[in-house]
């Protein structure tokens, strides 16, 4: 039924939460976890003219990424769940949404908030975002 989940992870307690429930839902299904970081570029270009800020921010954004997918590919890992592992640039919800469709993911697991600030307040969650764009079933992981 699931054979391909997409996670999407920024290392938030949320986040992990859907790792951990992507995995055991994988797990069931003998299911692949596509574990997704996606790097915002509306941070880095709002720090794009100041220099040597903007370089130390976008090496600080990858390197977060890769922690979280570490994390997750780690829990993967224990649990013995096929997994692949992706960091893309873009608006993290329309990157969610168009990894989805153009890899056939049949379940995506979010978390319910992640490391969001004052922004996603005044415009609205990623989560959100994707629960109402994504063409596949969403799973809201508390």
């Amino acid at each position: 039924m699931y054979t391909d989940l997409l996670v999407p992870t920024d290392g938030s307690d949320a986040s992990m939460e859907a790792v951990e429930q992507g995995v055991t839902i994988a797990d069931q299904f003998e299911g692949t976890v596509h574990f997704l970081n996606v790097v915002d570029v509306g941070t880095e270009m709002a720090a794009s003219g100041v220099g040597n800020i903007a370089e130390e921010l976008s090496e600080s954004l990858e390197k977060m990424a890769e922690d979280a997918l570490n994390e997750a590919e780690s829990r993967a890992g224990d649990a013995d769940v096929s997994y692949e592992r992706v960091i893309l640039e873009g608006v993290p919800h329309e990157a969610i949404v168009e990894y989805s469709a153009e890899h056939d993911i049949e379940l995506i697991v979010i978390g319910a908030t992640g490391q969001s600030g004052l922004k996603e307040h005044l415009l609205g969650s990623t989560t959100d975002r994707v629960a109402q764009s994504a063409e596949t079933s969403v799973l809201i992981a508390r």
